[in-house]
């Protein structure tokens, strides 16, 4: 079946329940998704199981997204084993009450994808009966995947921003900055912090201090003398250099008796010895 295919079947299923088919993704990655109301969130999921059709028999996951205002999206992607094709079921809750029937009664696996979401989003699902903290400790206040919640280190460290291009690294620090999803300070935090202090705070409650500014060591104004080179050093015993030092070789002698000696000259004039002629 085609993706068109697969959610026109799931919406002929849940008739007279108004249910809306669409295709995400593209390619060898489309899937059908069809989005259902939260009553009907359970009955889908089942129809999709055991219709004959569909043969949706494997849970792949199941999870929710943050859709702000609007509340949140619970999300389940099933796969036919058989029929080699899938399909995106989807609800939404509203934010104030977000509660959905729990599916861990049609496939028991979901068991630990309702847990982690119950624990990241903060959605309740009716008829699990052990939403027990899975991933966080226990005295873990909040829930982490909700845009709203604000990270602590991203509060405690303040964040430089970034350079633009051709600055130096070694000038000034700029004004540090909030990084995205951090509100103002003032805004959060438990530690009052009056306006106006040393740090970023600006409100009756904590900002963050400012941080210190890196010392740097002071450069040289100038290039400094050279300071002249140490006379070689003496010879050690026997002749041998002094460890650290370039040892010089000895002085070439030649031996005696190996270069003849140059005959003398007469002087001019002199009369030749006997024997010359």
């Amino acid at each position: 079946m085609t993706p068109e295919e697969v959610g026109r079947r799931v919406v002929e299923l849940l008739a007279p329940v108004e249910a809306t088919a669409s295709v995400s993704g593209g390619q060898g990655h489309a899937r059908a998704t069809v989005d259902v109301p939260p009553a009907s969130w359970a009955d889908a999921v089942r129809a999709a199981r055991d219709d004959a059709e569909l043969g949706c028999d494997f849970l792949d996951w199941l999870s929710a997204v943050d859709e702000l205002a609007d509340g949140f999206d619970v999300v389940a992607h099933l796969w036919s084993v058989r029929h080699r094709h899938g399909l995106l079921l989807r609800t939404r809750v509203p934010r104030g009450t977000p509660v959905v029937a729990s599916v861990v009664d049609v496939f028991p696996g979901a068991a630990w994808h309702e847990r982690e979401t119950h624990e990241m989003f903060g959605i309740d699902f009716a008829g699990h009966g052990e939403l027990r903290p899975l991933l966080l400790p226990p005295e873990f206040e909040g829930h982490p995947l909700r845009k709203e919640f604000v990270l602590a280190s991203r509060v405690a460290k303040p964040w430089p921003g970034a350079k633009e291009p051709g600055e130096s690294e070694a000038g000034g620090g700029r004004r540090p900055i909030r990084p995205p999803g951090v509100p103002a300070p003032g805004e959060w935090g438990t530690t009052p912090t009056p306006a106006g202090a040393a740090g970023v705070g600006e409100g009756p409650r904590g900002g963050t201090p400012a941080r210190p500014a890196r010392e740097r060591p002071a450069r040289p104004t100038g290039p400094s003398r050279r300071e002249p080179a140490p006379p070689p050093a003496e010879p050690g015993p026997l002749g041998r250099p002094v460890p650290g030092e370039r040892p010089t070789g000895p002085a070439r002698q030649e031996p005696a008796g190996d270069r003849p000696a140059d005959p003398a000259r007469p002087e001019p004039g002199a009369a030749p010895e006997a024997g010359e002629g």
